[in-house]
């Protein structure tokens, strides 16, 4: 018991410390003040992403189509203001991409990118509404891996990044991030407008090439500032680098599976489509067989077929009987004539 209240002890002293050296300027907005609130949020997340399935099974898919569409768009938007906010602000500041050095300060401006940043902590609460309207709509294939780690490890670890460092170099993750779900957010919501709007959406999977550029920009930005030294907390550019290097893993297993993958079979179908289609006449789509020039299905050309058999043989005997009868015939002739 007295190891365990040591220990206690030791944790409550580092935790004293490290409030001690947070940004006083955050101390006191929204969600910020301690990680209890952002802890019981992101496990009232997880409980949802355990047990909402198991909820809704009983029940028939709702169709969310309206609000899918107001809440894509609407997060669109939000992200746009995050991104251009911080990118007009960071201009204006003549931050660096390379290494820029938090400044506690003040500054209207630099107020303003603490500011920009504590809206792009929000936003990743905001998004844990994907995964609900994913459990509403019964589409529980979306719920994997990836998905869960990645809504439930940024809402959490940008509480930290905002706590501690509201600025400098921090800036430009999360604006990069913001304009990338621009666009992801742009698709998700026409993609919900239907068929009619979706067969224009050819640049779906250009978003994860997106991503992947984005995440290992990050990862390489971090390493070099590692590297060559940077006035910016080192230990959040190790966390950096950890953490993209999971999103490069996690996302590249995404796309060779959803894409490539596909691809591959997509064309070995049309290779054994060809094939086939050598060896019967018929044509393979999508596993079912379909005539190439008469569109009929394989029974009716054997039906055709044993038609055509019966008809030949019916004709063959006809044939027969013509000639037993022209034999006798003869032979009636040739007993007259002797």
């Amino acid at each position: 018991m007295e190891v365990i209240t040591e220990q206690w002890n030791q944790f409550k002293d580092r935790y004293e410390w490290a409030l001690s050296i947070a940004d006083g300027r955050v101390k006191d907005w929204p969600l910020m003040h301690s990680p209890i609130p952002t802890l019981a949020l992101a496990a009232a997340y997880l409980t949802m992403v355990a047990f909402g399935p198991k909820i809704m099974a009983p029940y028939k898919p709702f169709n969310l189509r309206v609000p899918l569409i107001i809440y894509n768009l609407s997060v669109m938007l939000l992200n746009l203001y995050i991104g251009v906010e911080l990118a007009i602000v960071s201009v204006k500041l003549r931050y660096s991409w390379f290494c820029q050095p938090v400044d506690y300060s003040s500054n209207p401006l630099e107020m303003r990118i603490a500011a920009g940043l504590w809206w792009y902590y929000i936003s990743k609460l905001v998004e844990f509404a994907d995964t609900a309207f994913f459990i509403l709509r019964k589409k529980n294939n979306q719920l994997t891996f990836l998905h869960v780690y990645h809504h439930s490890t940024m809402f959490c670890l940008w509480w930290i990044g905002i706590k501690w460092v509201a600025g400098g170099s921090s800036f430009l993750a999360a604006m990069m991030n913001s304009f990338v779900h621009v666009v992801m957010y742009l698709y998700y919501g026409l993609s919900a407008f239907g068929p009619s709007v979706q067969k224009y959406l050819w640049w779906k999977k250009h978003i994860t090439c997106i991503q992947l550029i984005q995440f290992s920009s990050a990862g390489v930005l971090g390493i070099r500032a590692i590297i060559v030294g940077c006035d910016f907390p080192l230990w959040m550019q190790y966390a950096l680098v950890v953490y993209m290097s999971s999103f490069i893993v996690l996302f590249g297993q995404f796309y060779v599976q959803a894409y490539r993958k596909k691809q591959r079979r997509i064309k070995e179908t049309r290779n054994g489509a060809v094939s086939h289609q050598n060896g019967t006449g018929g044509l393979v789509a999508n596993g079912v067989t379909t005539s190439k020039v008469t569109n009929k299905s394989p029974s009716s050309h054997a039906s055709k077929s044993n038609k055509d058999s019966k008809k030949e043989d019916h004709a063959n005997g006809e044939a027969r009987t013509h000639g037993h009868t022209r034999t006798r015939a003869q032979a009636r002739r040739s007993r007259q004539d002797s």
